[in-house]
């Protein structure tokens, strides 16, 4: 029998379910198709779970530094097992709660694996076994085929299947030990050495956990700086912290091949080149991770049976309304190939479910915050000096270290900075780069301002709570305004 919605989402992640419990908020009758437990890759198999483990990292950072604190420590050591039990409880907790939210919101929650048969009609399949094996992630890819237990319809289809890990086609990207984030959830215990390859925020992120967990790591970036997408000071600035904790960083370099590192010993060999391909040296390994990107989990969707454009890569088109080629088919999250980040795919899934409700609202990317929990954290919001600069604008831009804070020695970190970018003109605020402690709380007051056009008097004029980190924001506005407090006058940069 086949059962009939209003709204259908297919996949159950942080775009997906916001967008099946705001569609029901607004009257509509909602379904949502989902493989595994609700929360999608976020967090199940990404955001939650990493940060966990990151917080564990953390604890162990600060016990081992507790002398300087005046407080005395003896025989401290890492327990894995109670790092991932501890993990497997939050994203348990977590997920237990997004389900009974979509009951509470009377959605109509179905397990498979959905299959367009027509424009409005999907049929839901049984999913097979995760290509991972165990508890793997059923999205890694394509369910191995299997007999439809239901069909389902609905005047509206929401796209929310998300992406995968990509493992790029390399000589040795079979060997046992060479994995994504996804296969590095499942190791039973912390590498004694890692590569980590890419040095985006995933790469970045695991290189960070497992050196505090003890590992010997290398990071290997193909572009000049780590994070390539933020601003190329903080980039640097994550280097020289990175070098400091003992992480081998080698930017402009690249994995050509991965060998056994010799015969029946598990070990392995990143065969490393230069930015000119000529190969420079060899390095050993346990386990090879790579974090140098993703792809749309569209195939198994059979999308052309409802008609729905992809472009050459398998990502899924939208306007600023998140409408697909096909009116009544939306698409959010990282299947659209704009911003892949959970807040990104969750503001989508508002505005998605708001649209087939309706209403007239659209997606505006200009201020998207974006953070890697790395040791020290990175956070950004709007254009960087040079993206301000190759978008016309005269600029002023100026930094305040968290080495002339207050709060921050008290705290213990004093490495990193807040940058303000703003144009000269009006003051308006462009962007904002934080490295330093707390800067995925910190980069709030800054997003708010790109979004509502705060100026940089507007930052300096704002009394900040004394003391605590937040006063950098306002001592970074004030010393692009030439009115530095606590650092010493400089020339403006513009």
């Amino acid at each position: 029998m086949k059962k009939h919605f209003d709204v259908l989402v297919i996949g159950g992640g942080p775009g997906g379910y916001v967008a099946a419990i705001r569609a029901a908020q607004l009257g509509r009758t909602v379904a949502l198709v989902d493989k595994e437990r609700p929360g999608g890759v976020c967090l199940n198999w990404g955001c939650i779970p990493t940060k966990s483990m990151l917080r564990s990292a953390e604890v162990l950072e600060t016990v081992r530094g507790a002398e300087e604190f005046g407080v005395l420590t003896e025989g401290v050591r890492l327990d894995y097992s109670a790092v991932l039990k501890r993990k497997d409880g939050i994203v348990t907790r977590l997920t237990e709660g997004i389900a009974q939210l979509l009951k509470a919101n009377g959605v109509t929650v179905v397990n498979g694996h959905a299959r367009f048969t027509d424009p409005h009609t999907v049929a839901v399949h049984e999913t097979g076994p995760s290509p991972l094996g165990g508890d793997g992630p059923l999205y890694a890819a394509p369910p191995v085929p299997q007999p439809a237990r239901e069909t389902l319809s609905a005047e509206n289809i929401i796209i929310a299947t998300g992406s995968q890990p990509v493992m790029p086609d390399l000589p040795g990207s079979d060997l046992p030990g060479v994995l994504t984030s996804d296969g590095a959830f499942l190791l039973p215990e912390v590498p004694a050495r890692a590569v980590v390859v890419g040095g985006s925020a995933v790469g970045a992120e695991w290189a960070s956990l497992f050196r505090a967990f003890g590992a010997e790591v290398t990071l290997v970036e193909m572009m000049p700086t780590l994070l390539p997408a933020e601003d190329t000071e903080i980039g640097r600035a994550l280097t020289r912290s990175f070098t400091k904790q003992g992480i081998k960083v080698l930017t402009r370099h690249t994995v050509k091949a991965i060998e056994e590192e010799g015969e029946g010993d598990g070990g392995l060999r990143a065969l490393v080149a230069d930015a000119d391909g000529n190969p420079v040296s060899s390095l050993p390994a346990d386990i090879v991770l790579f974090g140098v990107g993703r792809r749309p989990n569209t195939a198994g969707l059979d999308l052309e049976k409802a008609g729905v454009h992809t472009d050459d890569r398998g990502y899924i088109p939208v306007t600023d309304r998140l409408r697909t080629n096909i009116p009544h088919i939306s698409a959010i999250g990282d299947v659209t190939g704009r911003i892949q980040l959970a807040h990104v795919a969750s503001h989508q899934g508002l505005v998605a479910a708001s649209v087939v409700s309706g209403h007239d609202e659209r997606i505006d990317y200009r201020a998207v915050p974006a953070a890697t929990f790395t040791r020290p954290e990175v956070a950004s919001v709007g254009l960087t000096e040079a993206q301000a600069r190759e978008a016309g604008h005269e600029i002023t831009a100026a930094r305040f270290p968290f080495a002339a804070l207050g709060r921050a020695h008290a705290y213990g970190a004093t490495d990193g900075m807040v940058k303000v970018v703003a144009d000269r003109s009006s003051g308006a605020v462009l962007g904002a780069h934080i490295i330093g402690p707390g800067a995925s709380d910190l980069i709030a007051e800054a997003a708010l301002a790109v979004t509502h056009g705060v100026t940089l008097t507007g930052l300096a004029d704002t009394i900040h709570a004394h003391p605590t980190l937040g006063e950098a924001t306002m001592e970074a506005a004030m010393g692009a305004l030439g009115l530095p407090l606590h650092t010493a006058p400089v020339r403006r940069r513009g």
